[in-house]
């Protein structure tokens, strides 16, 4: 028996050393891929290679690829890239706003890179796209934007961009366009807590079943919206938030300015200069509902039939539109014209001197203005 399980081992320690290389070449041909050895006329130094604060990020922002590689271009730049491929673009975007907040107040954002970059005077730039976080460092002696700025293009130019969008929680806050150059995004209590700045009540928030944040600044005061996948998970944490809410004021410790549940939403506002600016940030968040089936949706033909019918009144209404527009066009050319030729043939008939036999009344001569006489029809002399 102790023979036959030394063989088993023997075996899949020997099928295992046969995969490696297999797997190692899959690294290295994403990493090639990710990472090329020439970005526009930036060339590689040295290979790429695993990023050091890959164990970090991998439990933060659901991280799965961690890479580094430096570039250089002839004349002296000199860029450090580090490239992170997250399971899903939100965790994507989670690494971004946390990175961001980081950066300089002078950081300005890079227009058609990625779904969204930024970069700054001290030589850093930051690029969100699809699956995809990208941080950017001018290692080079004399920083400059704009080969900064041109290098970023071209190497988030190739990956996917996936969903193209920031997670929507973000487009929740009031406000979001201004807000999210300020704003975190967060997919677990301990970066929600880095964000905000470790708020004890906090602590008393689930993030279990997919839960995610937000939280930005609005002057003195700090909104944070926590968003949760059912009303159920939304009604339990409400119950712990309200208790530990409870419990800190009467242990004489520091509460939100104000919590109140939006929806499946749990909104704190914190550091507010009194409670009429916090009711009015608090009055600002809007709990948008949107409906996903698990499964087979069951008024699948019932929506079919409201599309088929709203399309076939629209292709009935546009034909009546189209005929009725032709027919005014018809009746409005042929006035122009009849109105053209009767005011011709008008003009005609004043000037032209036609034989009468009824008493200077115009006799009917309806293709010509003045009668034609045939002479063989006239009577002559002897024919009386």
């Amino acid at each position: 028996m102790l023979a036959f399980l030394s063989k088993l081992l023997s075996a899949c320690v020997l099928l295992i050393f046969s995969f490696a290389p297999v797997l190692a070449g899959s690294t290295s041909e994403e990493a090639a891929k990710l990472l090329p050895e020439r970005v526009g006329d930036f060339r590689a130094v040295g290979a790429a290679r695993p990023s050091t604060d890959f164990a970090e990020r991998k439990e933060s922002y659901e991280a799965e690829t961690a890479l580094s590689r430096t570039y250089s271009l002839a004349g002296g730049a000199k860029f450090r890239v580090e490239l992170f491929k997250a399971r899903t673009d939100r965790g994507a975007y989670a690494l971004f706003s946390h990175e961001a907040q980081k950066l300089s107040a002078e950081s300005t954002r890079l227009d058609q890179t990625g779904t969204a970059a930024l970069i700054n005077s001290s030589g850093r730039a930051l690029i969100y796209k699809g699956l995809f976080f990208i941080n950017i460092f001018d290692e080079s002696l004399e920083k400059n934007s704009d080969k900064l700025t041109a290098f970023a293009k071209l190497l988030a130019e190739p990956l996917d961009k996936g969903e193209g969008e920031i997670p929507v929680l973000v487009k929740h806050l009031p406000e979001w366009e201004q807000a999210q150059q300020r704003a975190v995004y967060a997919l677990n209590l301990s970066a929600l807590q880095e964000a905000t700045g470790s708020r004890t009540v906090l602590d008393a928030v689930n993030f279990a079943g997919g839960a995610e944040a937000v939280t930005a600044t609005y002057g003195s005061s700090r909104l944070v919206i926590i968003e949760h996948t059912t009303p159920q998970l939304a009604t339990e944490n409400d119950t712990r938030i309200n208790a530990r809410i409870n419990e800190l004021k009467n242990s004489g410790q520091a509460i939100p300015s104000a919590y109140r549940r939006v929806g499946n939403y749990a909104v704190f506002v914190f550091d507010a200069p009194d409670e009429a600016t916090a009711a009015q940030l608090l009055d600002k968040v809007a709990y948008e509902q949107v409906v996903q089936w698990l499964g087979s949706n069951p008024r699948l033909l019932e929506r079919a039939q409201r599309e088929y019918s709203e399309t076939t009144a629209g292709v009935i209404l546009s034909v009546v539109k189209a005929s009725g527009l032709s027919l005014l066009i018809c009746l409005g050319i042929g006035g122009i014209f009849g109105s053209i030729i009767f005011r011709r043939r008008r003009a005609q008939q004043t000037t032209s001197e036609a034989y009468s036999d009824a008493g200077g009344m115009l006799r009917l001569n309806i293709d010509e203005m003045t009668p034609k006489v045939d002479p063989s029809r006239l009577l002559g002399k002897g024919d009386r």
